[in-house]
C-alpha cells in the first residue's frame, strides 16, 4: 500500500511535466560516468527485455507446477501480467507524463523487470535464496536504471515510479491469490 501511495503522489508531482532536478542530476552523472557507450547501456537495458523475463518466468512457473505449488506458479504469470497492463493503459495515460513521442511515468521497462523480481523474492525459500535474488536484483535494477537513463528511455523518477507499482502490484496479487487458495482449500473432516 506504501509503495502504491509514494508512486501516486511522485506521478502527480512530475504529471504533464519534463525531467525534475533529481532526474537532471541522475543524468549528468550517467552521462559524465558512462559517457555515449551505447553498447554497454544497451547491454544495461538487456534484462527489462520480454525475450529474457518470459522465460524466466515460464521455467519459474513450470517450477511450481512441479512442486506442486499452483498458487504461487499462477503468481508468477498473473502478478507481471497485471502490473504491465494496468501500468500501460491506466497509468502511463493517467499521469501523462511525455517523453519525446511516448508516455514515460511509471517506466513499462521497469514494470516488467521489477514484477518478475519480486515474484521471484517473494517465492524464494526465506533465507539465502530471499537475500540473493533480493541482492541479484537490486545490482540489476542499478543497472538498467542507468542504461534507461543513459539512452534517453526514461528519467529517474519514471523508473522509481514502476518499481513502487510493480511490488505493490505483485504483492497485493499475492494477497489475492494466497486468500483465493484459502478459501478454496478443502475442509478436514471432524466427525
Amino acid at each position: 500500500m506504501t509503495c502504491a501511495a509514494i508512486m501516486v503522489v511522485l506521478g502527480l508531482l512530475v504529471s504533464g511535466e519534463g525531467p525534475s532536478v533529481p532526474d537532471e542530476v541522475a543524468v549528468r552523472w550517467v552521462e559524465r560516468t558512462f559517457g555515449g557507450d551505447t553498447g554497454l547501456l544497451e547491454l544495461l537495458v538487456l534484462p527489462t527485455e520480454a525475450y529474457v523475463l518470459i522465460p524466466v518466468a515460464v521455467l519459474a512457473a513450470v517450477l511450481c507446477l512441479i512442486g506442486r505449488r499452483r498458487p504461487e506458479a499462477a503468481l508468477i504469470i498473473v502478478g507481471p501480467l497485471i502490473a504491465i497492463l494496468a501500468n500501460t493503459w491506466v497509468l502511463k495515460p493517467l499521469f501523462g507524463r511525455w517523453k519525446y513521442t511516448y508516455l514515460a511515468y511509471p517506466s513499462g521497462h521497469t514494470v516488467a523487470l521489477v514484477a518478475v523480481l519480486t515474484v521471484l523474492v517473494l517465492l524464494a525459500r526465506p533465507g539465502v535464496a530471499t537475500a540473493v535474488i533480493s541482492a541479484v536484483g537490486a545490482v540489476v535494477l542499478c543497472g538498467v536504471t542507468i542504461g534507461m537513463l543513459g539512452l534517453g528511455y526514461h528519467y529517474l523518477t519514471d523508473v522509481v515510479g514502476g518499481a513502487l507499482f510493480a511490488v505493490a502490484t505483485v504483492c497485493a496479487t499475492w494477497v489475492l491469490l494466497s486468500w483465493a487458495a484459502r478459501r478454496r482449500a478443502p475442509v478436514p473432516s471432524d466427525g
